[in-house]
């Protein structure tokens, strides 16, 4: 009997010779996240899922040097989906790929097989890692600045609403691809919104994020608007954040459950987050990786600041949502400090590398904080022990330099290809002469 793997590939050949598709685009990503992608023929299709398809990988950032380009793309038929907006004139369907080097031999240079590789370490435990993440976003009038559509805040509806129209048009085609959305609404600054994206296996929703991330932004364009993931786009109000939500599944059996448990957790996850805690300062620059993430991580705008952990308190890095009588398989941690603009196939391999950490070494979880930690002074924090978050870009690449955590994760390749990328987006933001600079000093000086 054919496996599961020819099967999927069965139907995929199926269904391009049933719906007429005109082209197939094979999409990955580079180091930072950047979604690249080129299209083969439907006649070639077969050919590139079984032999792969060649390309320049000395042009793909984080990839090869210019002397070992040469990569092979190996399309997954089980991400094969058709793209609605290209319906009906020239029906496009889209593949997610693998990388390999000629001959073979995996490529540790791509991210979707670092990430994989990571899962297989939890795998080998029995543990299925689950997500869901929260996607935020601005709509502005085009991309050459700020000017919002709406004067919305936290679920407002506000009929007529330009913008909240685009987003319900990006849900419906995102389940018209197979990808489920749990919930959507405005969110606190004018003109930003949420997406999201329905709790699954790591793996599976890392293609959904760089799916919906190309959606909201192809859809605005269709409506003549742009869409951002920028992390702190206006100055004053509340950045955008992609909280992710996370569990370990054992046997069909939610593995961060204990009734027992004030806080509903078992010391598995009291472990996971322990591990959260202590390593996110070094992970920071992988899950908020921009110059930019850093201007939303300050006091005042619901973004985390400090390493501590609450059920209710939203000031918390990490955030454990009230169990619900009957819904154990819902127990769940909520991880603040990442941003929508990230690589997800990184972040969620530097996540769960530090969980899978602090289980392995058994840390001990610290008290909960339910007071509001920005309202704390630094002695109280410092008697507390309660530490903070890299102040910018600068500092937290420090960290992750000196992180073996991180290098193991993500692996020699990626990590210097990694810290040497952000060393020089550094380098170009420091030499910068900023709008706050004119103002402040050149009436002065």
């Amino acid at each position: 009997m054919p496996d599961e793997n020819e099967k999927s590939k069965e139907f995929v050949l199926k269904t391009v010779r049933d719906r007429g598709i005109k082209s197939v685009s094979l999409w990955f990503t580079d180091i930072l996240g950047f979604l690249k992608s080129f299209e083969v023929a439907p006649a070639e299709l077969e050919a590139v899922m079984a032999d792969g398809a060649g390309f320049d990988g000395s042009s793909i950032e984080g990839f090869a040097r210019i002397d070992e380009s040469d990569m092979m793309a190996f399309a997954d038929p089980a991400t094969f989906q058709i793209l609605p907006w290209s319906l009906p004139r020239y029906p496009v369907a889209r593949m997610f790929c693998d990388i390999q080097k000629p001959g073979g031999n995996v490529f540790d240079g791509d991210p979707r097989y670092v990430l994989k590789r990571n899962l297989e370490r939890a795998a080998a435990q029995g543990y299925t890692f689950n997500v869901g993440p929260e996607l935020e976003f601005f709509y502005f009038k085009n991309a050459r600045g700020t000017d919002i559509l709406d004067e919305g805040g936290y679920f407002d509806l506000i009929p007529p609403d330009e913008a909240s129209d685009i987003r319900l048009e990006t849900v419906i085609t995102l389940e018209q691809m197979g990808i489920n959305v749990q919930y959507s609404h405005h969110e606190v600054a004018t003109s930003q919104h949420e997406i999201d994206l329905h709790y699954a296996d790591a793996l599976s929703v890392a293609d959904n994020i760089m799916t919906c991330r190309l959606v909201v932004k192809e859809i605005a364009q269709r409506h003549g608007v742009y869409a951002t993931f920028m992390p702190k786009p206006i100055f004053g109000v509340n950045g955008s954040g992609m909280h992710v939500h996370q569990s370990f599944f054992k046997e069909g059996r939610n593995a961060f459950f204990d009734g027992n448990d004030p806080y509903y957790l078992s010391k598995l996850a009291r472990h996971y987050v322990a591990g959260l805690l202590k390593f996110a300062p070094e992970i920071a620059s992988v899950v908020s990786q921009w110059v930019n993430s850093y201007k939303r991580l300050v006091v005042g705008y619901e973004a985390p600041v400090y390493l501590s952990w609450a059920r209710k308190n939203r000031s918390d890095m990490i955030r454990v949502p009230d169990y619900q009588l009957g819904r154990e398989n819902a127990t769940r941690i909520e991880f603040r400090v990442p941003d929508p603009a990230c690589n997800p196939y990184l972040a969620f391999s530097v996540m769960l590398s530090a969980g899978l950490e602090g289980i392995e070494k058994e840390y001990e979880l610290a008290e909960p904080v339910e007071e509001n930690v920005f309202e704390m002074g630094s002695e109280e924090r410092e008697r507390r022990g309660i530490g903070s978050l890299p102040i910018d870009l600068f500092e937290a690449i420090n960290l992750t330099e000196k992180s073996d955590l991180v290098r193991k994760a993500l692996g020699n390749h990626i990590f210097d290809s990694f810290i040497k990328n952000k060393k020089i987006e550094w380098d170009q933001y420091r030499m910068q002469v900023t709008e706050y600079e004119l103002k402040r000093y050149l009436p002065l000086l």
